[in-house]
C-alpha cells in the first residue's frame, strides 16, 4: 500500500510564471536550478506533455553514465496540476523505494505569490519513521530553487 506525505508552501511568485518553470519548461530548467545534479533532461519519449518520458542525466561530468526517467502522469494547465512518476534512476534506488510519485497543485494568492501544495506517494520496504521526510526533501528543495531562478528572471 502506498505511502503519502503531504507538504505546503507559499513562494513569492506569480502562478503563471512558476508554472511555467515547473510544467512547460522543465528540461531546460532543471539544469539550471540543480547543475551539480542535473546535467541534462531531454524528453525521450511523447511532445513534452502527459504521458511523456523524461531523461534526466545526472551529475556534472558529461562522461557520467547516471540517469534517471520520469514519466509525466498529470498535466492539468487549467488546474495548475503536474505530476512526475520516477521510472528508474537514484530517486528509487538511493532510497530503497519501489515506487515514487510526485504531485504539485499551484493556486494563485496574489499576483506575484503562489501557493504550493505537494503531494509525493511512495512505496518502500523500508520502516524507517522518516521516510516521508526523506521523500519529500527533493520536492522541498526542487520548489525552493525554482522561485529562486523565476524571482530573479
Amino acid at each position: 500500500m502506498a505511502k503519502v506525505t503531504k507538504a505546503q508552501r507559499t513562494v513569492g511568485v506569480g502562478v503563471e510564471a512558476l508554472w511555467r518553470g515547473m510544467a512547460k519548461d522543465i528540461v531546460s530548467v532543471m539544469p539550471k536550478i540543480m547543475p551539480d545534479i542535473v546535467q541534462s533532461v531531454e524528453v525521450i519519449e511523447g511532445d513534452g506533455g502527459l504521458g511523456s518520458v523524461l531523461l534526466f542525466k545526472l551529475g556534472r561530468d558529461p562522461k557520467s553514465k547516471r540517469q534517471q526517467t520520469e514519466k509525466i502522469v498529470e498535466l492539468d494547465e487549467s488546474q495548475y496540476r503536474f505530476a512526475l512518476q520516477v521510472l528508474e534512476g537514484p530517486g528509487l534506488t538511493l532510497r530503497d523505494f519501489s515506487s515514487l510519485t510526485t504531485t504539485f497543485q499551484l493556486s494563485a494568492i496574489s499576483e506575484k505569490e503562489t501557493l504550493v501544495d505537494m503531494k509525493v506517494e511512495y512505496n518502500t520496504e523500508k520502516e524507517e519513521t522518516n521516510m516521508g521526510e526523506i521523500a519529500m526533501q527533493p520536492v522541498l528543495s526542487f520548489v525552493q530553487l525554482l522561485e529562486k531562478l523565476v524571482s530573479e528572471s
